[in-house]
């Protein structure tokens, strides 16, 4: 199969919720998409569904480098030219104030969503640069820069996201490699399920009261970043639900997190 004509694009996270949607975007405006995540039979699913063959399923931790580098070199020969990076895989690990947290949520939200980024970032990064082009887009979250009760170390975590984005952009000066940060807000994806360690009566109470945000809303965004031409890097996109608040709460009822359940 030919290199899709815009290139090759590698998308983690990409078994559910926004990897999955932008991994079908991008194939869909002419991409070949490997989509890398954990679950086989999730990303199985979504290559068997996309007609065209442009989608690559690699199953790899993004917190494991050994499997992440065996993985990226054992890449076919129409996918070994990566000009675009989606750094999305990340997760939220319980909710509550950071004097009753687990310090086992803690390290696996750092592990995934900081050493996880890194471990991919540290690994493409020299293919963008050899080539003279290519474009990162780091999915981050409100969180980062609206603090609400319960965020703490999942919030500090996109913070780092979205600081980390800006020094990528000062690093990779004069290499012809864009960086992007999109920051969403409340969206229904399965992140809040994940968040409540599967409690779906408590991850749907957090949507009453207004219309989140749809995962292809932030694929679009994604894809946008991308269509601008080579002379525009776009630094930063925050988006969220009309009905949201900056951190100040939303209706949802007393299970609902006052600053919104980030999704990212």
């Amino acid at each position: 199969m030919a290199q899709g004509e815009r290139g090759v694009a590698v998308v983690t996270g990409a078994s559910s919720g926004f990897g999955e949607r932008i991994a079908q975007l991008l194939s869909r405006r002419g991409y070949s998409v490997v989509a890398l995540a954990r679950r086989a039979d999730r990303l199985k699913t979504l290559a068997d569904e996309n007609s065209t063959g442009s989608i690559l399923p690699v199953v790899a931790d993004v917190r494991d480098q050994e499997g992440l580098t065996r993985a990226l070199d054992e890449l076919p020969p129409d996918f070994r030219d990566i000009s675009v990076l989606i750094n999305n895989a990340g997760l939220s690990r319980g909710f509550g104030p950071l004097q009753s947290g687990s310090g086992e949520s803690w390290r696996e939200m750092i592990d995934t969503n900081i050493s996880g980024l890194l471990n991919v970032s540290g690994l493409v990064l020299p293919r963008l640069v050899s080539r003279g082009s290519g474009h990162v887009v780091n999915i981050g979250s409100i969180a980062a820069s609206y603090p609400y009760m319960g965020g703490n170390v999942y919030a500090a975590t996109k913070a780092f996201v979205h600081q980390l984005s800006l020094n990528m952009r000062v690093d990779l000066q004069g290499t012809g490699v864009r960086v992007s940060c999109v920051a969403p807000g409340m969206a229904k994806t399965e992140f809040a399920k994940v968040r409540y360690d599967g409690d779906e009566q408590r991850a749907d109470a957090l949507y009453q009261g207004l219309e989140p945000l749809a995962a292809d809303d932030v694929a679009e965004a994604v894809a946008w970043c991308l269509a601008q031409p080579p002379r525009v890097n776009v630094n930063m996109i925050e988006l969220m639900p009309s009905e949201q608040h900056f951190g100040l709460g939303f209706a949802g009822g007393p299970t609902a997190p006052p600053g919104g359940a980030d999704d990212a």
